[in-house]
This record gives C-alpha cells, structure tokens and sequence, in this order.
C-alpha cells in the first residue's frame, strides 16, 4: 500500500497517474496548497522542501517527482512503463525523464512564480518562455522522427511526464498543443483510462 500526498494538477499528478496505471493499492492525501499545508511542520517531516508530491514506500517517505516516477516503474515491472534494465530501450527512457526533470519541468518554475527569482520578473518570465519552448522545438521534432511516442511504439512513464508537463503550459502565449506532435502525444495519453480516473478523483476540469 502506497501513501501519496498530492495536490490537483501538480507534480504529483505524474506519480498518481503512475499509481492508476500500475494499478497498486494507495490511499490519497490531498494537501492544501493555498492554505499553507505545504508548511506544515507535520509534512515538512515527511518533505524537507514543502512540495509534493511525497509517496510513503514501505512506511518510508520518499519525494522528487521524476525519482518516484522511476521506483514506480521499476518496482512495478509488469506495468511495462520502463523499459528493463540493460535493455537498448532503457538509455532513451533515462535521458528523457532526466530531461523533462532537469530542462523542462524548472523552467515552468520561473514561469509560475517569476518574483522568486529576483526583481527582474519580465526578463525571467521571457527566459522561461524562451526554455520552454525550446523543449517543444526538441520534443515535437523527435516524436516526429520516432514517435508517437517518446520510445517509439510504446508508451512509457516518459509520455506521461511529458503530457503533465503540457498541461502545465495551456494558458501560454504558445501551448504545447500548437506543436502538432506533441498534440498527438497528448491525444494518446488524455484517452487513457488512467488519465480520466485521475480528472475524476482530483476534481480536474481543465484540458480533460
């Protein structure tokens, strides 16, 4: 049994739709962002850094949503969301969930919350921009060299990183969606079962 602690349509969305698609027991406990439940000295014994996602392993906390994206596959080998290790596939899936990780996912950073990086809030959010969509220039091509998906022909938890990632940017100058790969991409994985269950149950409405 797994314990995640989420907030609607945050990172954790990546770690709850690996959880419906894994299919593995977990019970849910929604914290409350705007209230301050992030800093909670409670939680911050569970999380350091006052984020989510946090998912309880073994009664051991654990957090990084791209690292808890990887325990899942990896302890889960029978969902096939990871390429095995050793195998040609498992480079390709490594280098993109690092790259989501590293690249994209803190460039969404500076675009939610400019005034966290300075005074200079128009020059970061035009950076941010600039970064991230760079990421769909890199994205879009690729898929449309080897897609539909990020490894080919299978999906992985890649895809699914990537599509949370998209959502993040629907109220952009340029959402991922004007990228026609990548919309295609989004199309695949908003079909999924998984993706519907997760709209119900975190009450999300937006980008279904």
């Amino acid at each position: 049994m797994y314990t995640l602690y989420y907030s609607p349509g945050s990172a954790s969305m990546l770690v709850h739709l690996l959880l419906l698609e894994i299919g593995a027991p977990h019970e849910l406990r929604r914290v409350d962002l705007d209230a301050g439940a992030q800093r909670d000295p409670e939680y911050l014994r569970l999380n350091p850094g006052g984020v989510v996602p946090t998912l309880i392993v073994d009664g051991a906390p654990r957090w990084e949503t791209a690292a808890l994206a990887l325990l899942l596959a990896e302890r889960h080998p029978e969902a096939n969301l990871a390429p095995p290790s050793g195998s040609p596939a498992r480079g390709d899936f490594l280098q993109w969930m690092l790259y989501l990780a590293n690249s994209l996912q803190p460039a969404f950073r500076w675009w939610f919350y400019p005034e966290a990086e300075g005074p200079e809030g128009e020059a970061v959010l035009a950076a941010a921009r600039r970064r991230i969509e760079a990421a769909w220039d890199r994205l879009d091509a690729h898929l449309g060299a080897a897609g539909p998906y990020l490894l080919g022909a299978e999906v992985s938890a890649a895809d699914l990183y990537a599509t949370m990632l998209m959502r993040w940017s629907r109220k952009m100058p340029r959402p991922a969606t004007e990228w026609p790969h990548l919309a295609a991409l989004a199309g695949c994985v908003k079909a999924r079962p998984s993706w519907r269950r997760l709209y119900a149950i975190e009450g999300l409405t937006e980008w279904a």
